[in-house]
């Protein structure tokens, strides 16, 4: 298992990127390793992370503005290679459907209830490990 897990988290309010940190800790199961995070609140940010590489898990808030997060994940499954899995953070459970649009490997509702957000999470980055076996 590799020492850390890099995630990506993007929004543009500060709070909700707190929130996902604070409900991650230093490693969301026993199981994977510890996160080190990596926060962008703007697209280009993104895209420049995705390209730079090494990232396990993206986390896209899908009320970012002025590029919500549910666009973004489409847009980086059309046109980056290997994209990394999506966690997406849905306004309402009824958004779910656009989380499938999206092609997000899995969304939860905002705000961040920990322990559901931690079990996803922990879900996404047990699959990336399964994959890179």
């Amino acid at each position: 298992m590799q020492p850390t897990a890099t995630v990506l988290v993007y929004s543009d309010d500060a709070s909700t990127r707190e929130q996902v940190r604070l409900a991650t800790g230093r490693r969301p199961a026993g199981d994977v390793p510890e996160v080190r995070f990596v926060e962008c609140a703007t697209l280009p940010a993104v895209l420049r992370e995705l390209d730079r590489g090494g990232i396990d898990v993206c986390v896209l808030d899908g009320e970012a503005a002025p590029a919500g997060g549910m666009g973004v994940c489409r847009q980086i499954k059309d046109e980056v290679f290997q994209a990394p899995p999506v966690l997406l953070l849905i306004g309402r459970p009824q958004d779910a459907w656009l989380a499938t649009w999206s092609r997000a490997e899995a969304a939860v509702t905002l705000p961040v209830e920990p322990v559901e957000f931690a079990s996803a999470l922990a879900s996404l980055l047990r699959s990336r490990a399964a994959l890179s076996a």
